[in-house]
């Protein structure tokens, strides 16, 4: 089946980014894809809490999963909302990183939030700390589809190879990193990892990313590190979108989780054992 990974460059302006995100998932179907991804936070990029209060919304409220579970119902195309900064109504006023399948009937199949927060001290001038606007998700999601069993993840969860386990073990045949990656850690890590989650669970990876330096008006522009991957289960890298925003296709071949897991059957040779 053709595929999607769309590579955006959104801006801390969840209206202003709708309609761009919305042309470039109706430009993958008509090229095809009948699978489409977006990355990590496709409505708005920001770590400024107070302008998040202002423009984000709960789910049910949200135009941007509105408009777009519109366009994947027109198109008839399953849709990977990578993410969307949501509103809770938490008493802490935290919001939710939350990732959505979108059927081709425009239905919700599924919802992840983000379990692992990026709370990280990269360098003295380059520090983050996720939890401090986002609460973290308790709950591993699989979703099932007519072409493969969905493991969904976000991001930094691509450290934490327990849940991909949990994920594979649970009969995920796809797994999903949406991203938006510091240009640091990117360089530093972003192929390897990826390529090591393929390896280990005998998994299509596919990792929709934003990329570049994402405007605003209200305060420093963050910059993320793009390079969006598709990697196949024996951990092949059949796309890499380098670092400018687009429409990127590539060929979802489902047999090749079979192939992959007959070939080196690593998850039936794992043995139990004791200490240290």
């Amino acid at each position: 089946m053709k595929a999607a990974l769309l590579q955006l460059n959104v801006s801390d302006d969840p209206v202003a980014n709708l309609a761009g995100t919305s042309d470039m998932v109706r430009q993958a179907a008509d090229a095809g894809a009948t699978f489409i991804l977006t990355p990590e936070v496709t409505n708005c990029v920001s770590t400024q809490r107070d302008h998040q209060r202002q423009v984000l919304t709960r789910e049910n409220d949200d135009q941007t999963l509105r408009a777009l579970r519109e366009v994947a119902a027109d198109c008839g195309m399953y849709l990977l909302i990578g993410s969307l900064a949501l509103a809770t109504g938490d008493p802490d006023g935290r919001f939710a990183n939350r990732s959505f399948l979108i059927g081709p009937d425009g239905a919700i199949i599924a919802r992840y939030d983000k379990i692992h927060m990026f709370d990280v001290a990269i360098s003295d001038t380059e520090t983050y700390r996720e939890s401090a606007g986002y609460r973290p998700g308790t709950r591993a999601v699989i979703a099932q589809t007519p072409f493969a069993t969905i493991g969904m993840a976000i991001c930094y969860d691509m450290r934490f190879p327990r849940l991909s386990d949990a994920l594979v073990s649970s009969g995920a045949e796809i797994l999903t990193y949406p991203s938006a990656f510091s240009p640091v850690t990117g360089a530093a890590h972003w192929h390897s990892l990826l390529r090591a989650r393929a390896i280990e669970s005998g998994a299509w990876v596919l990792a929709p990313a934003q990329t570049g330096l994402h405007s605003s008006n209200l305060h420093t522009p963050r910059r993320t590190y793009g390079r969006s991957l598709a990697v196949n289960p024996w951990g092949e890298v059949v796309l890499d979108a380098g670092d400018r925003p687009g429409v990127y296709m590539f060929d979802l071949e489902m047999d090749a989780v079979a192939d992959a897991r007959r070939r080196i059957p690593s998850r039936d040779n794992a043995r139990k054992f004791d200490g240290p």
